[in-house]
């Protein structure tokens, strides 16, 4: 019996022990179902990956969506304070116009007056020495009482022609 000195034989029969022992015990059942259970947890985590990824891109698309109106939004009111801007500009435009012509009329109004003012002090100035030079012209061709009654009845009426 040589086989019995062989380690081929003690290895194979410590094989087939080992085997038996584990399939004994259940060891291969256990693994297994370990194994079973490890890949449904992988596959459950997948899963929610998978939905956590449509999630996200899910998500995304609305965030982009927003993004756009908001942008629009943003552009839209721009643009409407573009154009208060330029509506308050021609308002201030137009009001500065009119305050400058007024202004202006103002100035010609007081110029006009001021006209008028200096026409009527340069006809009474005119009408006091056309007074005086009568008066000193009457009186020296007139004499005594007559004289004077006539210096005055000429002076009165020198001074209501003159002063209509």
């Amino acid at each position: 019996m040589d086989f019995l000195g062989s380690t081929y034989f003690w290895q194979a029969l410590s094989t087939i022990a080992l085997i038996w022992l584990l399939w004994h015990y259940k060891v291969f059942h256990r693994v297994g179902a370990a194994l079973d259970k490890r890949g449904e947890r992988i596959a459950a985590e997948l899963d929610e990956a998978r939905r956590l990824r449509a999630d996200a891109e899910s998500l995304l698309r609305e965030y982009e969506v927003k993004r756009a109106n908001a942008e629009k939004e943003a552009e839209a009111i721009v643009m409407a304070a573009r154009e208060e801007a330029e509506r308050i500009q021609a308002e201030a435009e137009e009001r500065l116009n009119a305050f400058v012509a007024r202004r202006t009329k103002a100035a010609e109004d007081k110029i006009t007056a001021a006209e008028q003012q200096a026409m009527i002090e340069v006809r009474d100035a005119a009408i006091a020495a056309a007074v005086s030079a009568s008066e000193t012209v009457l009186r020296e061709q007139a004499g005594g009482s007559e004289g004077e009654r006539f210096l005055r009845d000429g002076l009165g009426q020198i001074r209501g022609r003159l002063a209509s």
